[in-house]
This record gives structure tokens, sequence and C-alpha cells, in this order.
């Protein structure tokens, strides 16, 4: 039996409807990405998991035994325990344990009696602690504190002076450590620099049990996951295979869905042309084949499913409003520092016309106050910088302070951009997706991801030539940062970008600047660049042998005519043969169409794409019959 079974499962508030008739399983090892656009019910499906919300219909079955670990049930409390006895609040019992077995031993030390039951608890005591980890549980929380980067002399702090973020990650962790064997992690990768999501990475891959991750981190779903499940226009499939594999099956299952449909008009056509021609020659033989070709119509019209629309996406396009000279930003000796905390110093840069360029980083280490240095907020404490010509800056802040929350969505771009017309303001919001009323939506009432679109929209109209980006996809769905880097691809200016999105980052990025409080270290390429450079691997080898492609013999246009003509002399005998080849083949092609209207195939992608690439090979063979057949009648 699967850890995790979900069956037929609906979820209505309302009459809006976030899903119905969802099904997938999840085995006792399976690491699930799931995924979809904001608001299609992945955390309500937490929920329904953990048994906090009742579905509309539908089941979600489990095995037993089985532990459901979600991070909002393992929440930091904010009070003086320090930030390490709050994770080691997850080792209790075997704390527990472990007291009583030190009271076991001096009682048994001191005691002159019969010692039997004593003992006989002391020995399952201590089997049971080393089989749980006892042994190992405070290295565990040690090691966990510092992965996640949290450093030791942290480790003291009280919970109630933690961030927001911070707090976050010790909720995490406690859910990791947690004795859970079905993780539910809700985008777990927030608030993490890239050091602390390897880390994350590698405790998840080791991890024995299974678990379902919902996660806008592309690079991360494809470190860790083996299946993906999609909410899309309210239901889910489920595909083997992490982010990468799966954009190229849904890609495959969606052409070859559509590829099917095309094929079942062309075919419901291509019949009724048969249906008619029977009918005008009117023989009884001609009538009883067109009555037959009726019955296959409806039955091709009983299996057809159209396929799905495509999902709106973000429309957007930077474009300069004129060109910069080709030094764009020159810094030197930059350092920034507040009271005795260094953030950084021998800051160095020189960004030339057209570059795209990351800065990485650990959280903490100054990227986003070297942004509000280049930005003019903050005064460096040593060097300078200097623009070069003709350079526009724009500035996207990932903590949105450039917003104000009490405009609406209309209002926010309106006061920036007065000369708009309102036809063209109301255009551009709705390229990004804000339409009808929801343009006099205010911005505290929207999403860190409605925010975050807003603030793009401002930063496409200014025209700007460089762009300085702190986190741009942080809250943008995968749609929606996939519809960013694209645009960005194809950008003339500018770009320097602070990210912890490696998907993003390897998409984009010619040159990687990692910052550390001594400085810029720089690397050529993109982020997997950057860790072949830091691993120091060896270059492939060169000298292998690369394998000669033969060439195909070409077609002999002989044999070709003697083929022809051989069938020429055979066609009266081929008639009958053809004859009997459509019976079968019909057939066969009815047998699919049956099972591809079965519900368990319509929701096994794999079973589904191989049916119908099945029966389009099938009908293309019978169309090829059936014109052979008319010509050869027709003669």
């Amino acid at each position: 039996m699967p850890a995790l079974s979900v069956s037929k499962l609906s979820m209505s508030f309302g009459e809006r409807t976030l899903f119905e008739d969802m099904s997938f399983e999840v085995e006792s090892r399976d690491k699930v990405g799931l995924i979809g656009r904001n608001g299609v019910g992945k955390t309500t499906l937490f929920k329904l998991i953990c048994g906090e919300l009742e579905p509309s219909s539908g089941v979600v079955a489990t095995e037993r035994g089985l532990n459901i670990g979600y991070m909002e049930q393992h929440a930091c409390s904010q009070g003086d325990r320090s930030i390490y006895d709050e994770l080691e609040s997850v080792f209790d019992e075997l704390k527990s344990m472990e007291h009583e077995i030190e009271k076991l031993t001096i009682t048994i030390e001191h005691s002159t009696g019969d010692l039997t039951a004593l003992i006989a608890r002391q020995t399952e005591l201590i089997e049971r602690f080393e089989r749980d980890g006892g042994l190992t549980y405070q290295s565990r929380t040690r090691s966990a504190l510092m992965g996640l980067g949290f450093r030791e002399a942290e480790f003291g702090m009280p919970t109630a002076a933690l961030s927001g973020g911070q707090r976050s990650k010790l909720s995490l962790l406690k859910l990791l450590l947690s004795k859970s064997n079905l993780l539910l992690l809700d985008e777990p990768t927030n608030h993490l620099d890239i050091a602390s999501v390897a880390w994350l990475e590698g405790f998840l891959r080791d991890f024995k049990g299974a678990m379902i991750i919902i996660s806008h981190d592309r690079y991360f779903l494809d470190a860790v996951t083996n299946k993906t499940v999609e909410i899309e226009h309210q239901k889910c499939m489920t595909y083997k295979g992490a982010y990468s594999e799966f954009i190229k099956k849904k890609q495959a299952y969606e052409q070859a869905l559509a590829n099917k449909y095309q094929n079942d008009i062309k075919e419901i056509k291509r019949i009724e042309g048969i249906i008619e021609q029977q009918r005008r020659w009117n023989r009884e033989r001609n009538i009883r084949m067109a009555e037959s070709k009726e019955k296959e119509i409806d039955r091709i019209r009983a299996q057809m499913v159209e396929p799905d629309g495509a999902l709106e996406g973000i429309r957007m396009r930077f474009e300069p409003r004129h060109e910069s000279g080709n030094d764009v930003l020159i810094a030197k000796d930059l350092s920034k520092a507040f009271g005795d905390k260094r953030l950084f110093r021998n800051v160095d840069m020189h960004l030339t016309k057209g570059e795209r360029v990351f800065i990485l980083g650990d959280n903490g280490c100054g990227k986003t106050t070297l942004f509000r240095i280049l930005n003019g907020k903050l005064r460096p404490d040593t060097g300078e910088y200097e623009f070069g010509a003709m350079v526009d800056v724009g500035y996207f802040d990932q903590m949105q302070e450039n917003l104000n929350l009490n405009n609406t969505a209309i209002d926010e771009i309106w006061n920036a951009y007065p000369r708009m017309t309102e036809t063209k303001i109301r255009t551009s919001l709705a390229a990004f997706l804000f339409k009808g009323d929801e343009v006099y939506k205010p911005l505290s009432a929207m999403s860190g991801g409605e925010r975050a679109r807003i603030s793009l929209l401002k930063l496409m109209l200014g025209g700007y030539n460089l762009l300085l980006l702190d986190e741009p996809t942080n809250h943008l769905d995968a749609s929606s940062r996939e519809a960013l880097e694209d645009t960005l691809k194809s950008y003339d200016g500018t770009l320097l970008i602070i990210s912890h999105d490696r998907y993003f980052i390897n998409k984009l990025s010619d040159r990687v600047l990692v910052m550390t409080k001594d400085g810029l270290s720089e690397y050529l390429g993109n982020y997997d660049d950057y860790l072949e450079r830091v691993a120091q691997q060896a270059p492939p080898d060169t000298a292998a042998d690369v394998p000669v492609k033969k060439k195909e013999k070409p077609l002999n246009d002989y044999q070709l005519q003697k083929l022809r003509q051989s069938e020429e002399r055979k066609r009266k005998t081929r008639l009958k043969r053809t004859e009997a080849q459509i019976e079968a083949l019909e057939a066969a092609v009815g047998e699919l169409q049956t099972e591809l209207s079965e519900e368990a195939v319509q929701s096994d992608y794999e079973r589904l794409l191989a049916l119908s690439a099945e029966l389009e090979e099938k009908q293309k063979r019978l169309e090829e019959l059936y014109d052979l057949w008319t010509e050869l009648q027709e003669e």
C-alpha cells in the first residue's frame, strides 16, 4: 500500500472550485514536487492531507503508522528558550529516556535487592534509546542549526529575539528532525541563502521517508524530487521525474493531446467523406459500409478530449529608452559597516554594456546594502562609484519599499507615470494579470506575488538601460519566473542581479560575483560553471574518439519503380486484402478509443501518451488503407 493515497479529491469554497477529482499516490520513499500557479490550492491540499480541512468530496488514505509532519505544526516559540534548546525540544522523548536510564543506573549501583526487573527495564530503554538515535541527537541538533546558517555564537540567543525569517528556519529544522515519515514542505527554501539550500538538499536526499514539496525553486526541485504533481485547470496530473523532466513530458503530453484531437477531427471529416461517397454509389454493400462508418464516428466523438486552453501569463518587455555608453558602472574600494559590524570592504566592480552579472553570497553579507549604496539610498564608508554616460538606473527592491500600500494598483502606476492615459495604464496592468475591478485592489490587500508584479510593471515602464534587481523572482510562481527570464534574455540593457534562484542564474548569467566581507570574487559563466570552478573539477577529456556517423545508403529508384509496377499488376488481389486489413485495423482503433476513454488512463500520463501515440499511428495507417481502397475500387 502507498504511504499516501489521494482519490477523487475535490475542494470548493462556496462557488469557487479549487480542484476536483484529484488522484495521486505517494510511495514510502517518494520525493514529490507539488507545483502550480499561486492560488490553485496547493497549501489547501496540505491542510486536507493533515486533516485540518474536510474535502468537498473524495478520500485521503494513509498507511498505518504514517506520521505526517507539516511545518505549521512545528511553530517556533517566542519566549526565553534559546535557539539550541528550542530545536533540541524535538528530542524531548529521547532526553526523558536518557534521564530515566541515568536514574536506573544509579539505583542499580546502590541497590542490594533483586535487580532483575530494574536491569530488564534498563536494557529495554538503552536499546530503544540507541535505535531511535539517542547517541547522536545532540550532534544532529548542532549540525542542523549550522547547516541552515545559524552561527554557534547565536545558539544561546532567545527565540523571542529572532526575526521572522529566522523563526521560519527554526520551525523548518524542528520539522526535519521530528519523527515524521511524510514531510509536507511549503516553500522550504524561503529565507535561505544558497549554502543553506545546498545543505537542505543533501538532508532531504538522505531522508528515509516520503515528502511532498511546494516550491517555486526549480533548481531545488530538480536536485531533490523524483516525481512531480501539477495542479492546473482544477485538476492534477502526475509525472515521473523532477521539474526539468516534467516540463519536457508536459510539453510532449500536451502536443500529443492536441495532435490526437486534431487527428480525431480530421478522421471524422474523412469518414464523413467516405459515407457521402458510399451513399452516392447506393449499392447494398456501400450502404452497409456507410452505416458502419457512422458508428465509427460516434465512437470517435465519444472519446474525444478537447485540450485545455493555455493559461494566460504575464506579458512583459523591458526596452531601454536609449543606449548607454560602453562603461556602465565602475566601483572601487567600497566598504560599509554599521557600528562594530562590518558588512563588506574592498568591493571593486566594472560593468560593461549588455552584461548580465549576478551577485551571490550568504544572507547578511551586505548584498542589498551594496544595492542601496549604488541606488543612492546609503553612503559608503569608503570608496567611490560612478555610472557611465547615458546610464538610466532602475531598481527592483525585494522589500518592496518603493510601493505605497495605501494605493490601489491603478493609482500606484498613475502616480509613478502621471502622463500615461488611463487606457494605457489599464492595458499595462492587464498585461501583468490585473484586469477589471482588480485594478482598484489596494496594495495592502495583495499577496507578495501580486506586489512583485506591480513593482516589475513600474520598472518595465521606466525604460531603464541598467537594472539593479534584488531577488526579483521572490514571490513569483514558476510561470511568472519563466516569463521574466524570457524577457530579460532579450533585454538590450545591462543587468546586475542579486539572486538565490540558481535556475534563474543558469538561464541568464554571463558572470558571477561571490560576495564576502572581504570583497567580490569573479567567476565567468553561470551558476553551474561557478560550482565547477569551486570544486576544481578536471575539464572533460577532449582526446576521446568521436564516433563517425556512417552515411546512409541512398534509396534505389529502380527498386522503387519495380515495386510500384508489381503493386499495379496485383491491384485486384490487393483490393480484397485491403478490405480485410481495414476491418482488422478498425477493430483495433475502436479498442484503443475505448481504453483511452477510461478514467484510469486519463489520469495516467505515461499510459495516455503511449496509447495516444499508438492510436495516432493506427489512424494514419487506416487513412492510407482507405485511400488505397478507394483508388482500387474506382479502378
